[in-house]
């Protein structure tokens, strides 16, 4: 493994708050020092010149489908890998969404065998936190555990068992497990297409109603703080759901929640197109909605912005917008629709945006990364910030090309992405090249 010195970038570290001009070393994959001597840097060691550019811990999302097994059409491990590295990320949690579903020993080790095949990102096992994903009864997280499965969640389906739950709460306590939940209540969520509103009412789809995810919510953190259990409430996307939120935060009890990007710049209007693209779950709100969501990221009531990543097949989501199903490719869009709609808008600074994007979540799942001090894994993205895009899903690595940003011009890009101190992906003028291509 060879060494590796970035230099003249601006190093964006939330964990040391650290935001200034500076130099990582990275030796035999560990961050061995920040403004190395240089007597200290090896005579041999690979060099990038990251000037004018930003240097940050690479970023972590908190759940992604990866499809495989049971839907390679949708997507596969390593088309999510290469996807998750053309977008800055270098770890990724990945959700249970496959058949069979991720709730034996021998699922996860099937996961982490094809992730280290990839040779891409650092890929993190979901478990399922009910038998197949019946909501019935509790998986075996102890065995789910010992494989490596580092959260259990019945993602992307919510739970809706309350006696199962807090059951899980108080066993996942002293597992020193992650709960995952994406809250909703199906019965009144069912059919629905769209955010519930006035919109919804004008172009006669079903709504999706807010109430739907503000009860979820209000019975998670509930029985949160009723054990003391370690729950991550998302992706959410109301406002009744940010207002639960900060009040039990209010109280010190450990929540945690996180929103997808397009929930942050976009809002129910874009299905006036009828295009599913719009189509994407938890659904665009209103712009109401939209605010809070933005003023909750800001103030760190939603501590992190995952992906939303839930690729389907292009013959899939050509359906018409009743049949096509929820989903869209996003992890190679995240990081630049931040920066694009709250960085460059003045609404977050680079460093409290690497916190939500890399940091925090890190620190959510309790895996290595979203930190470049001394000893820390060689996890490093850089990023143009000035550089513009036009997003063009049809160049995707993910098999999914459908995306709510399509056709956009998005502001920052990702140019190298850096996995244990090895280049996985570098972007070159017109040509974006993968490291295990």
């Amino acid at each position: 493994m060879s060494d590796l010195l970035i230099e003249n970038g601006r190093l964006v570290d939330p964990s040391q708050g650290i935001d200034r001009i500076a130099r990582v070393l990275i030796r035999e994959g560990l961050v061995a020092a920040i403004d190395p001597n240089d007597e200290d840097i090896p005579p041999q060691c690979t060099c990038i010149d990251a000037s004018g550019k930003i240097v940050a811990p690479g970023l972590v999302d908190l759940g992604v489908e990866l499809r495989e097994p049971g839907f390679e059409e949708d997507e596969t491990i390593l088309s999510a890998s290469d996807a998750a590295l053309a977008g800055g990320y270098t770890s990724i949690l990945c959700t249970a969404s496959t058949t069979p579903v991720v709730d034996s020993p021998g699922a996860v080790e099937y996961v982490r065998q094809k992730a280290a095949k990839a040779n891409g990102v650092r890929v993190y096992v979901v478990g399922c936190l009910s038998r197949q994903q019946e909501g019935d009864q509790m998986a075996e997280l102890r065995l789910l555990a010992d494989a490596g499965a580092v959260a259990v969640s019945d993602a992307p389906r919510p739970m809706c068992n309350d006696a199962l739950l807090k059951r899980s709460l108080d066993y996942c306590r002293m597992l020193k497990l992650l709960i995952i939940d994406r809250p909703e209540v199906p019965e009144l969520a069912e059919n629905g297409v769209m955010h519930d509103g006035q919109v919804s009412l004008v172009l006669g789809l079903k709504g999706l109603p807010t109430e739907a995810e503000d009860l979820a919510v209000a019975r998670d953190v509930r029985l949160a703080e009723a054990t003391d259990g370690r729950l991550h409430v998302g992706p959410v996307s109301t406002m009744g759901a940010v207002d639960m939120i900060r009040r039990v935060k209010s109280r010190e009890i450990p929540v945690s929640a996180s929103v997808c990007p397009h929930n942050l710049c976009l809002n129910d209007k874009a299905l006036e197109s009828f295009d599913s693209r719009f189509k994407v779950h938890p659904p665009l709100r209103s712009p109401r909605h939209v605010e809070t969501l933005i003023e909750a990221v800001v103030d760190g009531t939603i501590d992190a912005i995952q992906s939303g990543h839930m690729p389907r097949s292009r013959e899939k989501k050509m359906n018409d917008l009743n049949l096509a199903p929820f989903g869209a490719a996003t992890l190679e869009t995240t990081l630049s629709t931040v920066a694009t709609f709250l960085v460059d808008a003045n609404r977050l600074d680079w460093l409290t945006a690497i916190d939500r994007l890399s940091t925090a979540p890190a620190r959510i799942a309790s895996v290595p990364g979203g930190t470049l001090a001394e000893g820390s894994p060689g996890d490093v993205v850089i990023i143009d910030p000035d550089l513009t895009w036009v997003v063009d899903a049809h160049q995707f690595r993910s098999h999914c090309i459908s995306n709510p940003l399509d056709a956009v011009e998005l502001k920052a890009r990702v140019t190298h992405t850096i996995v244990g101190g090895a280049v996985r992906f570098e972007l070159t003028p017109g040509v974006n090249m993968l490291a295990n291509a």
